[in-house]
């Protein structure tokens, strides 16, 4: 099944360096309609190349795969009581994605090539989830935010490390993205996930699917 069509993707505004325009940009897989052929490319030089492309390319498969469980969700609790809940989550999760959209061209990173997988995987887990009742999608949102929160945390004390003056915008969107998925985290809770039937099951499980799916994607 094919990566889903999104809008067109506008320039990064993080970028210091001055706009450049040209052919040849190709559009990024999840993304949608074709690219703009014109970016805003950061200097290569002095930068950690594999971790950067590792950081971007996971995070773009992770917004990527949570716009799709938001998507199964809306598709089957959309009219009930908790969609417009659902919506605002999922309205942020799309505003994630148009941004790693951008640092992929900015930054020059391939995405991973599992992406046509985690479209189809994604919708399942939101709908089967939703399928559940009220409870079971927001038990799903739980377990993926606190899942991606955690790794985001990771990402952070990475680019800390290696220097965070250099690293300074990419980890201005991380934070920001962390704070916003813990978010989801907390309107999940406060609607009632842990009352989900075999809730630490479920959760369990779903984790260690997040963590499969981030391995792979940073690697393929």
């Amino acid at each position: 099944m094919a990566a889903a069509v999104a809008p067109a993707v506008r320039c990064s505004l993080l970028q210091r360096r001055p706009l450049r325009c040209g052919p040849g940009v190709r559009a990024v897989p999840g993304a949608g309609a074709a690219l703009r052929p014109c970016s805003s490319r950061v200097a290569q030089d002095g930068i950690n190349k594999p971790v950067i492309d590792r950081i971007i390319r996971v995070d773009h498969a992770g917004e990527y795969g949570a716009n799709r469980i938001y998507a199964g969700q809306m598709a089957v609790l959309g009219r009930s009581s908790v969609g417009p809940v659902i919506q605002q989550m999922w309205n942020q999760e799309k505003n994630h994605l148009k941004k790693f959209n951008e640092l992929m061209v900015a930054y020059r990173v391939r995405p991973t090539v599992l992406l046509p997988f985690w479209n189809v995987a994604g919708f399942v887990l939101g709908a089967g989830s939703a399928l559940l009742g009220k409870k079971g999608a927001m038990a799903c949102t739980v377990a993926v935010e606190e899942s991606i929160s955690e790794h985001y945390n990771n990402q952070i004390r990475t680019l800390i490390e290696e220097d965070p003056e250099k690293y300074k915008e990419l980890l201005q969107v991380i934070k920001q993205f962390r704070d916003e998925e813990q978010e989801h985290h907390d309107i999940g809770l406060e609607h009632d996930a842990e009352a989900t039937p075999a809730y630490s099951v479920l959760k369990t499980a779903i984790q260690l699917g997040c963590k499969a799916a981030i391995f792979l994607s940073e690697r393929i």
